[in-house]
């Protein structure tokens, strides 16, 4: 079973699947920040969803919107330029300059105001404020993105090329399926894997103090949560479908390249966290990336380690851009969408996060102490701020690894042999080879610092890598390189 039936057969089975798709932060704003600028948090500095955190703050719209693969796409590659649905989290704030602001690089701009709703929300249109309703038949966001989405296909010029990023909230809560579909999968539960409700041993604090096991309740919200999740994904399927139809009938199907993926991941129950993301597992960071699209073959899968940071390498590469003229981090995935064959191709990348937490404790759970926060009624809770965390994530042919550090008072150290343990109940930082994890911590201290051509080095299992153990305890210091708020 799953919501994307159609999806499924339209993108994947007509293009190519990545298996190991990963996003550089698991949570919207920083992810959405990445996908736009083609780099990591700690260059494109948004680090959470608030204003404070460099979401759609002025700061961004300065320094980082100018140079996104869209502004270049409309003025270097004269490219007409469509979006629709949710930009940044803090999008349309009063103190960013409301929904009057109008980012460059689009020509048409139907962005909704702050964060996921599927009712009761304003859309900026081309920077002037239009409000919706209740009425589904008008106003359900979805379908509204589905139908500006046709209408552009309809009115656009042929004359040029174009570039649509038709971004909806769903999955994301607050969950309100279209009527229709309200009472789908009404059989279905969250998956119960390995990790599913057991308690996170040799993890972090954070981790440590779920409850095992979950309360009834928590399990019972997780599973209808992730219905209900399911359920609004019914209405996104119908919008692939009417939008891959529309362009088959306008012609323009096959010359046209269509990627679908998302912003991160999502646990519900696993180490008994019962519903978030912002963990460094698979889970949380990994997503659905697939393509079709010119010289794509049909039904392929990929292995290749890939990010959401290529997404923006890739249309640029696609739109005939110099990828040499831009900042990005990403690599261009074009080769791999032809097949060729002899490509070399990255065996890591960087995940980082940075907590947050408020400064007072949970009033509903004040024996936790100050600095955590999305606390559950129980009492667990889903993030604190130092809940601050980067990893190397590695994919080779010899190695499947996971080495994470915390910037916190235990400098607490995960890793996970991915070949051995795909649900990363074990963390293995104290038993592995002391080497490996010296290299790592080397490898990450170089990702933590990277920008542009240096983020696409040799990973520590490359042929071509070098490792030096006497750079260690040079000026950088291993602890030293923190992407902190400070650095904004």
């Amino acid at each position: 079973q799953t919501p994307l039936k159609k999806t499924n057969a339209l993108i994947a089975q007509m293009g190519i699947t990545f298996l190991n798709a990963y996003v550089p932060s698991a949570l919207c704003c920083p992810s959405r920040a990445s996908i736009l600028t083609g780099k990591y948090p700690h260059n494109h500095h948004v680090v959470n969803n608030t204003l404070e955190g460099n979401c759609s703050s002025k700061l961004w719209q300065k320094i980082q919107e100018p140079y996104t693969f869209p502004a270049l796409l409309k003025t270097m590659c004269g490219y007409q330029t469509f979006f629709a649905g949710k930009y940044l989290n803090e999008y349309g704030a009063e103190d960013a300059g409301g929904v009057g602001h109008v980012p460059p690089g689009w020509s048409f701009w139907y962005a909704l105001e702050k964060n996921s709703k599927y009712y009761n929300y304003t859309l900026s249109v081309n920077g002037k404020a239009r409000r919706h309703g209740e009425n589904y038949s008008v106003d359900y966001l979805t379908d509204v993105l589905a139908n500006m989405s046709l209408d552009f296909l309809e009115y656009k010029s042929n004359f040029e090329p174009f570039f649509m990023m038709i971004s909806t909230p769903a999955p994301h809560s607050p969950w309100t399926a279209a009527p229709q579909y309200a009472k789908s999968f009404q059989n279905v539960s969250a998956p119960r894997n390995s990790n599913f409700n057991i308690h996170g041993k040799n993890k972090h604090w954070l981790i440590r103090q779920a409850k095992t096991p979950m309360t009834n309740s928590s399990i019972q919200f997780l599973d209808d949560a992730y219905r209900r999740r399911w359920q609004t994904l019914l209405s996104v399927d119908d919008l692939v479908e009417k939008l891959v139809k529309k362009l088959e009938l306008n012609g323009e199907l096959d010359n046209t390249y269509i990627f679908y993926t998302s912003d991160n991941g999502y646990h519900t129950g696993q180490f008994s966290l019962p519903i978030d993301k912002r963990q460094l597992y698979e889970f949380d960071i990994k997503v659905p990336l697939l393509v079709r699209g010119p010289g794509i073959k049909p039904n392929q899968t990929n292995k290749m380690l890939v990010a959401n940071i290529d997404l923006g390498p890739t249309i640029l590469d696609i739109a005939g851009y110099d990828l040499n003229k831009t900042q990005m981090d990403g690599m261009s995935l074009l080769p791999l969408l032809r097949g060729d064959k002899n490509v070399t191709w990255r065996s890591d990348f960087l995940v980082e996060y940075q907590g947050e937490g408020y400064n007072g404790s949970d009033p509903t759970c004040p024996g936790l102490g100050p600095g955590v926060t999305h606390c559950f009624p129980d009492c667990v809770c889903e993030d604190s701020y130092n809940n601050t965390y980067a990893c190397v994530r590695t994919l080779s042919t010899s190695w499947d690894l996971q080495y994470c550090e915390f910037d916190d008072r235990e400098v607490f150290v995960e890793v996970y042999n991915l070949t051995a343990d795909p649900h990363q109940i074990n963390n293995i930082a104290k038993t592995i080879d002391q080497e490996i994890l010296e290299k790592m911590n080397y490898r990450l201290m170089m990702l933590q610092s990277c920008s542009g051509a240096t983020c696409r080095t040799p990973g520590v299992f490359d042929p071509g890598y070098r490792f030096d153990p006497r750079l260690m305890f040079s000026n950088h210091g291993v602890r030293a390189r923190r992407f902190s708020a400070q650095s904004l």
